[in-house]
């Protein structure tokens, strides 16, 4: 009786080798994809902010004939 149940002790333990792998491996995984969304995002705005910025620089630089008026 001692033996079958270290066999299937044995069993048990052989069946569950190689889980704390995967689970790493699916944690790695799901912070590389969160990693590029959050890039594809930080690059979009950075990219939007550039765009105002730089437009906001033309207005202030330009003639003040063509600034549009803050009388409306």
């Amino acid at each position: 009786m001692h033996s079958t149940h270290s066999v299937s002790r044995r069993h048990r333990c052989r069946s569950d080798r190689g889980e704390g792998v995967i689970s790493t491996a699916i944690a790695v995984l799901v912070m590389a994809f969160l990693g590029a969304a959050m890039w594809i995002t930080f690059n979009a705005i950075w990219q939007d902010t550039s765009e105002n910025t730089e437009n906001q620089v033309k207005v202030i630089g330009s003639d003040t004939d063509t600034q549009p008026s803050s009388d409306d």
